[in-house]
């Protein structure tokens, strides 16, 4: 138990021979340790998925996982550490606003892959409508990619169109015929039944008509297996064409993707939207509670000693100065009074030296 104590103590940031004179504090940073520690291990497991959802790798996801948990660990710790309770409320929360900042933020990054985690259902639900959509697009580009297939397949059906009206005249004239030849009192017959005059031409018509047809099916059908056999043959380079596409569209599935089907079902579902609302302001009070627990607890014992501790130090410091200070300026004194006076001397008997070469050479221009 004692060492899960020291742990959580040190995950708060706080120093152990201070806090053991304090013991009325431990269980306040025990408390503020556990919120940074697991704080740590929640942002690793949303690093790790979100690496996970690029890599579709468990190792690569580990690793990144670990390393951001460590990170994010120490970052937290450094905040709550270098933040002090003073006298002054107003100050404490001047100087807690840029780490709430950075506290909210790291709250962002740490919940949304996580947000990705819990509706990974949904999520599905709309990446396969988004790739049913991808696939049908593709399609009716590959459609503009290849227009030969329509024009083909208009050709076939103008030739069962032809077929149709072959067919179509060959049964008009069958029936004028039959007309003819029972009797039957129409515009085109003379209502006289047998094969007389008008029988026998009608006859010869519609053989000649059948005649017409049978040449038309067989040409048609040959230009038909013709048509059919190149659209087998496009269509064929249209389906490979699809099916290197396929694998980008499976791979639809990346983090910028889920997240996009996630901004899609926000926008659609109130429901959704309310909860990821929700998801987000629970990490972002989980992140921010170690500082709201250093700003709205009462200053304590520890926080007395830690400040005795530091003015100590700055006392030490100041003490230190004026002695180093005082200690350089004796010996620059010192040294001035030495180096400088011997630095005198020498100038005077440079001088006396100058001057006396001097008054020896007008001496000299003189006497010439």
């Amino acid at each position: 138990m004692q060492y899960f104590i020291h742990f959580f103590w040190f995950c708060s940031g706080a120093n152990f021979a201070l806090l053991k004179r304090a013991p009325t504090e431990s269980n306040k940073y025990v408390g503020i340790g556990a919120t940074v520690f697991f704080t740590g291990i929640l942002a690793g497991l949303a690093a790790g998925y979100a690496l996970y959802t690029v890599f579709q790798s468990i190792w690569p996801a580990l690793g990144f996982g670990f390393l951001w948990a460590l990170m994010v660990f120490n970052l937290d710790r450094f905040i709550v550490s270098s933040m002090r309770k003073r006298e002054n409320a107003i100050s404490e929360w001047k100087l807690a606003i840029p780490r709430l900042v950075l506290a909210i933020l790291l709250a962002f990054v740490i919940s949304k892959p996580l947000e990705l985690k819990m509706f990974e259902r949904e999520i599905d639900r709309k990446l396969d409508e988004r790739k049913t959509e991808m696939i049908a697009q593709s399609k009716i580009s590959l459609d503009k990619g290849f227009p030969e297939i329509q024009e083909f397949e208009s050709e076939i059906n103008q030739l069962k169109i032809e077929v149709d009206e072959a067919e179509t005249f060959r049964d008009q004239l069958q029936k004028e015929y039959d007309a003819e030849r029972f009797g039957e009192k129409t515009s085109g017959s003379s209502g006289i039944v047998g094969l007389g005059t008008n029988a026998k031409k009608k006859e010869q018509q519609l053989d000649a008509a059948q005649l017409a047809l049978d040449q038309l099916k067989i040409r048609n059908q040959a230009r038909t297996d013709t048509l059919e056999a190149q659209i087998r043959e496009v269509r064929n380079r249209k389906q490979s064409e699809f099916e290197k596409q396929l694998p980008g569209i499976d791979g639809f599935d990346g983090l910028a993707a889920r997240m996009d089907a996630f901004s899609s079902l926000t926008s659609e579902s109130e429901a959704i939207a309310l909860a990821n609302l929700f998801i987000m302001l629970l990490f972002i009070a989980i992140e921010t509670a170690p500082i709201f627990v250093k700003l709205i607890s009462s200053r304590g014992p520890y926080d007395d000693l830690l400040e005795l501790h530091e003015e100590r130090i700055r006392l030490f410091k100041g003490e230190k100065w004026t002695i180093a200070k005082g200690e350089s300026e004796a010996r620059v004194g010192y040294f001035q009074d030495t180096h400088f006076y011997a630095t005198d001397l020498k100038k005077e008997r440079t001088n006396r030296r100058s001057k006396a070469l001097t008054e020896r050479e007008i001496a000299e221009f003189e006497g010439k």
